[in-house]
């Protein structure tokens, strides 16, 4: 933090010593021991020596000042962001070339009746039955964050990408790289006329893929990607993408769904022959669709008969269900008659497709972040029910993130390339203890100090340019 001057830009911002040392307290409360900010002030108070190192005596700090301390973040997100962004860019001396743009979301710990954007939508969690909030982030292609904003929980995903990119500040001929969920028509008509390229997911169902017309192309796991490219109408290169990992992935999958739709069927034909089974035409159809619509990436292959049979000679409408028949033909162009095939579509005409493929390949990157801000920052679930506080909340991690990925690039460097998890388990074993010792002559001598720094933490302290015994020792004589 201090090699990026947060500090400094803090109190430049108007904030005091003590509003400085909250802030910094909540950010680092995140990367160490993520929880919400009641969690984080427990442990300030109860387990942290960060107190000793910037001076605070967090044991004597209210809550309410680490609640307003993410009220001050958050009001100062852009001039923040901003700084921070500037200062990795001149530490690291990376160029602007690449944007990556992409959303998560969170949910919330009980209804959140007074938090507007609080909303059910589609969670990417699994926890639909509960209220979400969607965090979307803009990432340059080092890893860093430019640009963070919190939307509803059912936000439509393609219309935030104007609202987050416009204003940006991005160089002429900037690259955006993004799935296929935000590059609709519309998007890229736009991006196309601010002056962007891009290197999106397709979002065409039509897929296609030669061999004999493909080149090779080597992943940073020594695995070959083979990758065919073709001009569309709109003078777009499309690459369609062979991966063998994605085609045993997409063999799984499809043998899976195909498994279940077929046991669905299986079933509705037993049912014909048992005296209680469904045999009613109406009841068999809808079955049927349901399980059609469960089963959609399977059931698109199926070609399905159902043969009825009057029941009441003086009634044509009386009819049931006699038989139910099915063939399986592999629809053209599917995912399954090309599987582990994907196609990427981009502006970028004149690059070559070995380069095209590691652009696409960034926004891996981009999905670790989130991974990183849900299991590692503390990003999920949320508590509070004051709209202020919760894009506070989010803010904090973000914040965090930016903080995690400099130590990480800077650690990388070097040779080091643990996850964070791993390098916070590492570094939670030297810890500021203190020794007690009494005198003959009856008085009690008190040493407070860090304890040994094991192997690991002395080639991270060197790196990194930190002393072996941070905060010093300190004696007291009672």
């Amino acid at each position: 933090m201090r090699q990026c001057g947060l500090q400094d830009k803090l109190a430049e911002l108007g904030l005091n010593r003590l509003q400085i040392a909250a802030a910094v307290g909540n950010i680092i409360g995140r990367m160490a021991q993520p929880g919400s900010e009641l969690a984080t002030h427990a442990w300030l108070q109860q387990r942290s020596a960060l107190g000793e190192l910037i001076d605070c005596n967090f044991e004597a700090m209210d809550l309410n000042r680490l609640y307003r301390a993410s009220d001050a973040l958050y009001k100062h997100r852009e001039a923040l962001q901003d700084h921070l962004f500037a200062t990795a860019k001149s530490i690291f001396g990376f160029g602007e070339t690449v944007t990556l743009y992409d959303l998560t979301n969170t949910y919330f710990e009980g209804i959140a009746a007074g938090v507007a954007k609080a909303k059910r939508g589609h969670s990417k969690e699994s926890r639909s039955d509960c209220p979400l909030v969607t965090l979307a982030m803009v990432l340059d292609g080092s890893g860093f964050p430019r640009r963070s904003r919190v939307f509803a929980g059912n936000a439509s995903e393609p219309a935030t990408l104007g609202n987050m990119l416009s204003g940006l500040g991005a160089p002429p001929g900037a690259t955006v790289v993004m799935d296929a969920g935000i590059a609709t028509e519309a998007n890229l008509t736009w991006l196309r006329a601010q002056g962007y390229h891009y290197v999106v997911v397709s979002r065409l169902r039509e897929r296609q893929f030669d061999p004999a017309l493909a080149t090779e192309v080597q992943s940073a796991g020594a695995v070959t990607i083979q990758i065919q490219r073709v001009l569309d109408e709109q003078g777009h290169a499309l690459l369609y993408c062979h991966s063998p990992a994605r085609e045993q992935k997409d063999r799984a999958i499809d043998d899976t769904k195909a498994a279940g739709f077929e046991a669905v069927l299986l079933k509705l034909q037993a049912g014909l022959t048992k005296p209680r089974g469904a045999k009613d035409v109406a009841t068999v159809m809808q079955r049927l669709g349901r399980a059609k619509q469960r089963f959609a990436r399977a059931a698109q292959h199926y070609q399905i008969d159902v043969a009825t049979v009057a029941t009441d000679a003086g009634d044509p409408r009386a009819t049931q269900v006699s038989a139910i028949t099915w063939s399986k033909r592999i629809k053209p162009g599917s995912a399954a008659a090309y599987p582990g095939v994907y196609c990427l579509r981009t502006t970028l005409v004149e690059q070559d497709n070995a380069t095209l493929w590691r652009t696409y390949t960034m926004l891996t990157n981009l999905e670790s972040v989130f991974r990183s801000l849900k299991t590692d920052l503390g990003l999920r679930p949320v508590f509070h029910r004051v709209e202020r506080r919760v894009e506070g909340h989010l803010f904090i991690s973000v914040l965090a993130y930016h903080f995690v990925h400099m130590l990480r690039l800077q650690l990388k460097a070097k040779g080091i390339d643990n996850s964070w998890q791993t390098l916070r388990d590492t570094l939670a074993a030297q810890q500021r203890v203190s020794v007690t010792m009494q005198r003959r002559d009856g008085r009690t001598v008190h040493v407070r100090k860090a304890s040994r720094p094991e192997p690991q933490h002395q080639k991270i302290n060197a790196i990194l340019g930190h002393a072996p015994n941070p905060g010093g020792t300190h004696r007291a004589l009672v």
